[in-house]
């Protein structure tokens, strides 16, 4: 029950700094005066990037609860879908 716990703080910790990636990646495409295709490419990319340590995360738990094969799959499509992506 203790591990569960600590994997939806972990979740919701990790869902509130994917917003606020978002809105440094809006942010830092604001000050590039970018616009139309080129920031959203530019924000994609840069979310890309700052999601990458989710990624990891997502790894590590399916790993600490020992999955594999499919149920490894569908475990990190949901861990990674999880985080709003915009």
């Amino acid at each position: 029950m203790k591990k569960i716990i600590i994997v939806l703080l972990a979740g919701l910790f990790t869902a509130n700094l994917a917003f606020a990636d978002h809105a440094s990646c809006e942010a830092k495409a604001a000050e590039k005066n970018l616009r139309g295709a080129a920031k959203a490419s530019f924000i994609k990319k840069c979310e890309r990037e700052t999601n990458a340590p989710m990624k990891n995360d997502c790894a590590a738990q399916a790993a600490e609860k020992k999955l594999a094969g499919a149920a490894k799959a569908n475990f990190m499509k949901k861990c990674q879908s999880a985080t709003p992506a915009k």
